[in-house]
């Protein structure tokens, strides 16, 4: 961990709501690689894209019954992403010409051909940095994504601040939270499938309950996005009405309050300055893991810790 001097001064964040070329992993890190250069422009040093955005959440788990699911399997697995490879190198080269972190959130391809649902964090200079993969896929992913192998979630050292966070519903997982929270996060990433109402009460909590920013993402994704040429499509998905995700993207201050969106119906960026020094101040009154934790009553015990 960084030497901490006592202030931890601005950046600049870009919270990327998209919509992927479905089930295109080529085309759809292209997009992305001029999403990068747009958020850049914006001024963007820190750049989060939402869960599995290549090459798209496989939303159907939810529509089709169980294992019926064969050839839109077998798009995925033929899409996914291997970490490194030819897909993280292309948006490596974006991050090293917009000198910002990328975190983006991918199907990962492992060589044993177990699918994770995965966070890579990609450093200015286009390096693979960290990978975090989700610890329990949620309901009807588990027939596509499998269980993290047990560890801790991935955190980033950046001249701005430490970064990290949990996908989706591992949010909701108050001891997963901890886990994050005790290695001094200042920045908490969220990208999610949820685009409830109650999504951004969680982010709110979490950016309260760590006092910490949060920046939470989605993707922004209609049945008419899901190329007819695919098995049965037309009978899964409807057109423009037809929502998948609306998305719900927003960035949240350390004291709860909302500082962009909710972006919600619509594709876009919100763009953002952080004051992290707003965080030692709100840590007086709370942190959770230190003057407000109680050890000698309860504590986290994780993996190798």
């Amino acid at each position: 961990m960084a030497e901490y001097n006592g202030s931890r001064g601005t950046v600049t964040v870009a919270a990327m709501q998209t919509t992927p070329v479905f089930l295109d992993r080529d085309a759809t890190v292209e997009h992305l690689v001029g999403e990068i250069g747009r958020a850049s422009a914006a001024g963007a040093r820190l750049i989060v894209f939402p869960e599995s955005i290549v090459p798209g959440y496989p939303d159907w788990v939810w529509r089709t019954p169980a294992w019926s699911d064969g050839a839109w399997y077998a798009r995925l697995h033929a899409n996914a992403v291997d970490v490194p490879g030819l897909a993280t190198d292309r948006l490596g080269e974006a991050a090293r010409d917009a000198g910002a972190w990328v975190a983006v959130g991918v199907t990962e391809r492992t060589p044993s051909d177990t699918l994770y649902n995965s966070i890579v964090y990609i450093d200015p200079a286009g390096h693979v940095a960290a990978v975090h993969r989700k610890l329990v896929p949620t309901g009807g992913e588990r027939t596509v994504w499998g269980h993290a192998p047990a560890a801790q979630p991935a955190v980033v050292d950046t001249t701005f601040g430490r970064v990290g966070g949990l996908i989706c519903w591992e949010n909701l997982m108050p001891l997963a939270r901890m886990a994050v929270y005790q290695q001094h996060v200042d920045i908490y990433i969220a990208p999610t499938w949820d685009s409830s109402d109650a999504w951004l009460s969680s982010l709110r909590h979490i950016a309260r309950e760590g006092r910490i920013f949060v920046i939470g993402t989605n993707s922004c994704l209609r049945g008419s996005d899901v190329p007819r040429h695919l098995d049965g499509a037309a009978d899964i998905y409807g057109g423009d009405e037809d929502w998948m995700s609306q998305g719900n993207t927003a960035i949240i201050g350390p004291n709860g309050d909302v500082l962009a969106g909710p972006l919600t119906g619509t594709a876009g960026m919100l763009v953002a300055t952080l004051d992290l020094d707003m965080i030692a101040p709100q840590r007086r009154e709370f942190d959770a893991v230190g003057h407000y934790s109680r050890p000698d009553a309860y504590r986290l015990v994780t993996p190798g810790g």
